[in-house]
């Protein structure tokens, strides 16, 4: 079973990260890419643009929401299971994201999802 985590993508890297996945859509601000310890950059199972720039527009306020609609478009998206049978193999994958906010972040959104379609 794979052990799905949640890191920024700032915190100190850890050999105990198993695989590391990027899951932002930009490049993380002031890291550069020969110093990001990373082993994919996943852009294609984050939040489209538009999801993103209005869940920004009032965090806390539109969070429900934004949950409800991520999902949605995970369960639209032909890359998820691809990047599902690409993560199956690895018994520890940390995704990485470069938000401030520990609470409302789509990474915790995409930990939960994917924890749930590993054991299908």
């Amino acid at each position: 079973m794979v052990q799905v985590r949640i890191k920024r993508v700032y915190d100190e890297y850890s050999e105990t990260d198993g695989y590391r996945v990027l899951v932002d859509k930009l490049w993380p601000r002031g890291i550069k890419k020969e110093w990001l310890k990373y082993d994919y950059w996943a852009k294609n199972i984050t939040p489209s643009t538009a999801l993103r720039k209005w869940f920004h527009e009032d965090i806390p306020g539109h969070w429900n929401d934004f949950v409800v609609l991520y999902q949605k478009e995970l369960d639209a998206s032909s890359a998820v299971a691809d990047f599902l049978s690409l993560i199956k193999s690895y018994p520890v994958v940390t995704l990485i994201y470069a938000s401030k906010e520990p609470i409302y972040n789509h990474a915790r959104i995409l930990q939960d999802y994917l924890e749930i379609h590993l054991k299908e």
